[in-house]
């Protein structure tokens, strides 16, 4: 395996992601693995500028993403130190809070304090009546 780096990841889709990035090949194929890929938006002001990190799939709490090389379009590694630092910064951010909600999430019981619990057939009537009483 290579020594991993930071790079901007151009998508067939049309993405642009940043994250420190590892290429492995396994059977014939060549893989990415991104550890905590973001999306970067530059941010301007009047007086300066800056940039925003959001993650690139937001529905989950894992910190490293597979790609097949088939699905990129370019690779550019980033010598920039500042946004290493930035993603490295964000990274840990992001993994203090997904440690936060794991242990929320197992610690949670449901109650009706947190709202209207249902079943699914219920709630598909209620939702009916109210769609036919608009």
């Amino acid at each position: 395996m290579e020594k991993d780096f930071y790079a901007t990841i151009k998508l067939i889709t049309g993405e642009e992601i940043f994250g420190r990035v590892l290429i492995a090949k396994e059977n014939n194929c060549t893989l990415l693995l991104i550890n905590n890929p973001v999306l970067i938006t530059e941010v301007k002001t009047r007086r300066s500028s800056g940039y925003k990190f959001e993650p690139w799939l937001k529905t989950t709490t894992e910190d490293l993403c597979v790609i097949n090389i088939d699905s990129v379009v370019t690779i550019i590694e980033n010598t920039d130190d500042s946004i290493h630092k930035m993603h490295d910064i964000f990274s840990n951010q992001i993994s203090n809070i997904n440690k936060k909600i794991d242990s929320t999430n197992s610690e949670t019981k449901l109650s009706r304090k947190m709202g209207y619990l249902s079943n699914i057939e219920d709630a598909k009537n209620l939702l009916e009546r109210i769609y036919k009483d608009c």
